[in-house]
């Protein structure tokens, strides 16, 4: 099997996913890492068992074949730009980039150099998702006419290290959550036609309850309450609520309305979870027969909970599209078109207008149990 080298730019807090769930998976090997703060390219270094080198060198090393880009969102446009320079295949943390105008050079550079570029999230390859994909491919619920996706907590002050970018343009709710639902949603149901919103900042200040920075607070510069309503190309309609301004709530992580059914998809920032469904028989929603999805193993415990995590399985199977020589599922056109919706849902949210996307995409191909195994180091 053809194994292709990976070096990561950016060590911050979200690495440590990807360096630990890396060797799940085949096809992919970490073999270097970079760094402003070049004691974090270190330390992550040494912690994995690679290379800590500066980004210039990184980018220039022949064994390298694609570079993770892990910085921050807003350094994302002229990173993965730089990796595409270097030669070098890129996949970026979400979002991909913060506006349409970089999109849209990303990709005319991609297409100029024939090098792949890929974008988290690849929460929508997990069984959950992939179980639910099935169900509605199978028409199970008919055809899908309406949707929800919830997102609402009290933001991340009170257990992220430094949070103050969530809070500064090119963060808030939409650019960080966002991706994980409207790419879910995409996954389900196919491209967004138009969108409109409403957003509000309901508190100009947080203070961060985390160590070490305990009680210092970060003025709020973006929206953290939005409203949004998406239509998509098939005509189904959906309201999508994100806020970092709620205390407690009831409401599902996403729910999917068919004229046959519906369908109770669990949170699209993981992996795994029940996916439950109910019918014109009105009978009790009921969970669907697990379909054993290597992509939704139990695999990490927080707290009491278990739960599916599979960072990196987005990375790896654009590596195994690229010895393949197929499309890689996490694509360019799909995170273009994430990138689309969320730019203008926050435009929505400032000028009151429905706005209708400039970009489309194809829904990506579904990924089956049999195909998943495929990515897996322990099927080998």
């Amino acid at each position: 099997m053809t194994t292709l080298g990976i070096g990561v730019i950016g060590c911050g807090n979200i690495s440590t996913a990807y360096f630990s769930f890396a060797p799940l998976f085949s096809g992919i090997e970490m073999r270097a890492c970079a760094d402003l703060d070049m004691e974090a390219a270190k330390r992550q270094a040494e912690r994995y068992g690679m290379r800590a080198m500066t980004v210039e060198d990184l980018l220039g090393t022949d064994d390298i074949d694609i570079v993770v880009n892990l910085t921050v969102p807003d350094a994302h446009f002229a990173v993965s730009k730089a990796i595409l320079q270097a030669g070098k295949h890129a996949y970026s943390e979400k979002p991909l980039v913060l506006s349409m105008d970089d999109a849209n050079a990303l990709k005319a550079l991609a297409e100029e150099t024939g090098l792949r570029v890929g974008a988290a999230p690849d929460t929508f390859l997990g069984g959950a998702n992939q179980r639910a994909r099935a169900l509605i491919d199978d028409g199970v619920l008919g055809r899908i006419t309406s949707a929800t996706a919830i997102f609402m907590n009290h933001g991340m002050e009170h257990w992220h290290p430094n949070p103050d970018f969530f809070f500064k343009p090119g963060g808030g709710p939409i650019l960080d959550m966002g991706p994980y639902y409207i790419s879910a949603l995409v996954n389900l149901i196919g491209p967004v036609r138009r969108v409109a919103a409403l957003s509000s900042i309901p508190t100009g200040t947080r203070t961060i309850l985390s160590e070490p920075r305990n009680g210092e607070t970060i003025d709020v510069e973006t929206p953290t309450n939005i409203h949004a309503l998406l239509e998509f190309a098939n005509g189904a309609t959906a309201t999508f609520i994100a806020s970092w301004n709620v205390w407690a709530h009831r409401h599902e992580n996403m729910e999917l309305y068919g004229t046959d059914g519906s369908l109770y998809v669990p949170d699209p920032n993981f992996f795994g979870g029940s996916v439950l469904a109910g019918g014109k028989d009105r009978t009790a929603v009921e969970a669907v027969p697990d379909w054993n999805h290597p992509l939704a193993r139990p695999n990490e415990t927080k707290g009491a909970v278990e739960r599916a995590n599979y960072r990196a399985a987005g990375l790896a199977e654009m590596a195994q599209a690229i010895v393949e020589g197929r499309p890689h599922r996490c694509s360019l056109d799909v995170a273009i078109h994430i990138v689309d919706a969320m730019t203008a849902i926050l435009a929505s949210g400032e000028n009151g207008d429905f706005i209708t996307l400039s970009s489309t995409c194809d829904r990506p191909a579904a990924l089956t149990p049999d195909q998943a195994r495929t990515l897996m180091a322990d099927a080998e």
